[in-house]
């Protein structure tokens, strides 16, 4: 398997995470590479369903936030990879006791979703759709707030609105058969007679809709799902159609990422564990691919398209891709491999530099007189029964009645972030009541724990796998423990372990398999959590800290080496990039010196002469200075191979497993491997 090395190397690395209290500012993921290029996905943590707006400099966006509280939030950026946290557009959202996660009810899954955003006469609209509900509608005239919460009089499925140059207002909505209908002024509700399918579900598109108008033409983008994942774009005219459809803009662009871990029953219907978890398919089956989006314009008239992927069990990822407009039609890609999204590419040009920026801090020592805007409630929280200021520097949650972790009440979230992370906790117990049990969970359908159990009988450390419905104790007196879980989402594993002296850290239970699933309907979340099995109120947890270790917190694994000399070996045979006769060919790898030929790129050169692509894609050693048939794009794929793409024809250096020919063909890394595009270098 492609992982194999790399994944254990990882792993290892993030189980050595350190102490907690050495860790005072950990590193958290960036897109920026430092040197004007940029590596996807924007954000290791999920961000779902995204929707983009340009607002003078600014860009604007907002994402699907489900049944967690606060929800939609914004963030802006001036160049599209460096992003800062702006608010939420709403802080709770109560209709209904499943909101509440009350009468054995839920959201889990439902709640705010797809949502729509737009900028028009100095108002910012987000439209989003609520199951069983009907659409809502967020507006203020500061992105910062406040924002006021209106609601329509129907619900259209991932509507999509358009603002059109002559004062009327659209919406668009649906799966496969596309309908439209011109809004009230005072968007409540539809024209009468207005509503109009005007694309059939035999045309192709899907759903997830994005509305546009460039150069007098109206286009729409949308998500297929369904088998082999892609964006299918459509264009017209009029309005009102005919619409013309492209059946995919972008199409099997997964970075070379496997599916991974997944539920049989990927909405996961029954309460009951064990559940049938499928294991990883490695078949480059379009299951991943980047399908649901839309395109934005800078300022310095570059086109840029936006879109989310399933990344496995941290959630749907999000990512940047160029846009090269071709026969009217904006593809995600480059010329020469349209459809496909380098993985690593040039920032968007922007009038000045933009420094190196994240949208949030994700350790807390909670010290603030607010949670840091990271933290987000599973479902809508009970007001006084969690405080910052009982007990200055720590979260108190108060216990709740609950059956289990699953349906506890005011359990605090954070987005898992990827490819490897590791969540450590420090508890304090002094405060916890017979029945109480409090910790850090991997929040997911199947979820798992470590905590501490309070009984009559004292304490106990324990960790609880849903999946398995194993339960290990251990019996402890510490009245502070540290709760720890190493997470590798390359692997999908996790395992567990505490320790009473922040220092030395003891296994407990076995390891833990995170799935993608539907039920939640997102990635894992680090969740921190106190409920009481007694069926009463009980005592109360004290959260001293939490820290959230980044062993790679930035897009390449290992730095590009430039100036030293390094051996490119094919990562299925011990093949690789070899020299005989002044030739470029198949064998034992022989060394190359890495030369910087700026933004990412590199020239391999080997004596006197340099790899270079042609235009047919043939490759082959040439003398001189390298220039752009002698440069590459340095690209890791997720996993930490190398991924050589040329400036050519902006296709993959390739060395075919069969023929062992070495061309630059390939659209990108398969997921399976077996298309000779990943290489394992070696520096000598």
């Amino acid at each position: 398997m492609v992982w194999k090395s790399v994944c254990i190397a990882a792993l290892l690395s993030a189980m050595a995470a350190p102490a907690f209290a050495q860790t005072t500012s950990p590193k958290t993921w960036t897109a920026d590479n430092g040197n004007g290029t940029f590596t996807n996905p924007l954000f290791y943590d999920e961000f779902s369903d995204p929707d983009m707006i340009r607002v003078g400099d600014w860009f604007y966006l907002t994402g699907t936030t489900m049944h967690t509280m606060p929800g939609l939030p914004i963030l802006r950026s001036k160049d599209l990879v460096n992003w800062e946290f702006v608010s939420y557009a709403l802080d709770k959202l109560d209709l209904g006791p499943q909101f509440r996660l009350e009468d054995g009810k839920s959201i889990y899954g439902q709640g705010i979703w797809a949502p729509s955003f737009r900028y028009h006469n100095g108002t910012f609209y987000i439209f989003s759709n609520v199951n069983g509900q009907k659409t809502q509608i967020f507006t203020a005239t500061d992105p910062k707030g406040p924002w006021t919460r209106t609601e329509m009089k129907r619900s259209m499925h991932d509507l999509s609105v358009l603002f059109d140059d002559d004062g009327k207002i659209y919406a668009i909505w649906g799966y496969q058969g596309i309908k439209m209908a011109q809004l009230t002024d005072d968007l409540t509700d539809i024209v009468p007679g207005s509503e109009k399918e005007i694309i059939p579900p035999t045309a192709g598109m899907g759903e997830g809709v994005h509305f546009y108008k460039f150069g007098g033409k109206y286009f729409i983008t949308s998500a297929w799902f369904s088998g082999r994942m892609k964006m299918p774009a459509a264009r017209a005219d009029n309005i009102w159609g005919p619409y013309e459809v492209n059946p995919a803009i972008s199409i099997d662009e997964d970075f070379g990422m496997i599916e991974g871990h997944r539920l049989s029953d990927a909405w996961a219907r029954s309460d009951t564990a064990p559940y049938v978890i499928n294991p990883p398919n490695p078949a480059p089956n379009g299951r991943l691919s980047l399908h649901q989006g839309g395109i934005v314009q800078t300022p310095a008239g570059e086109w840029w398209g936006f879109s989310m992927m399933d990344y496995n069990s941290v959630g749907r990822l999000l990512a940047l891709s160029p846009i090269t407009w071709k026969d009217g039609w904006p593809y995600f890609g480059l010329p020469g491999n349209l459809g496909r999204n380098p993985r690593t590419w040039v920032k968007p040009k922007t009038s000045e530099p933009q420094p190196i920026n994240v949208p949030y801090e994700r350790s807390d020592n909670f010290s603030g007189e607010a949670l840091k805007p990271i933290w987000q409630w599973n479902h809508v929280p009970v007001d006084g029964k969690w405080s910052l200021t009982e007990r200055r520097g720590f979260l108190r949650l108060k216990s709740l009645p609950a059956t289990s972790f699953w349906n506890a009440k005011n359990s605090l979230t954070q987005r898992a972030i990827g490819p490897m992370s590791t969540p450590t906790a420090i508890l304090e117990t002094g405060g916890l009541k017979d029945g109480d049990v409090a910790g850090l969970a991997l929040l997911n359908r199947p979820y798992a724990w470590i905590g501490v159990e309070k009984t009559s009988a004292g304490l106990a450390l324990t960790h609880h796998d849903q999946q398995t419905g194993k339960t290990a104790r251990v019996r402890i007196t510490a009245p502070r423990v540290w709760l720890r879980a190493d997470c590798n989402f390359l692997t999908e594993k996790a395992r567990f372990s505490y320790s009473t002296d922040g220092a030395t850290f003891t296994p407990i239970g076995d390891e833990f398999t995170m799935v993608f699933q539907l039920k939640t309907f997102q990635g894992v979340r680090y969740s921190l959590f106190n409920y009481n099995t007694m069926g009463a109120e009980g005592g109360y947890a004290d959260f001293d800290a939490i820290d959230i270790h980044e062993p790679y917190p930035q897009g390449l694994m290992k730095p590009i080496p430039y100036g030293r000399t390094i051996t490119l070996k094919s990562d299925q045979s011990p093949a690789g990039l070899s020299v005989k006769g002044g030739a470029l060919m198949s064998g034992q790898p022989v060394s190359f010196e890495v030369i910087d030929m700026g933004l990412g790129r590199a020239a391999l050169k080997f004596g006197n002469t340099y790899i270079s692509a042609a235009d047919d894609a043939s490759v082959s050693l040439k003398y001189g200075k390298p220039g752009t048939a002698e440069s590459f794009q340095w690209i890791e794929t997720p996993t930490g191979e190398l991924a050589l793409m040329s400036l050519v024809n902006h296709r993959f250096l390739r060395l075919d497993p069969k023929t062992q020919v070495i061309t630059a063909d390939s659209p990108g890394p398969q997921s399976d491997g077996k298309d000779g595009v990943r290489f394992v270098w070696s520096a000598n």
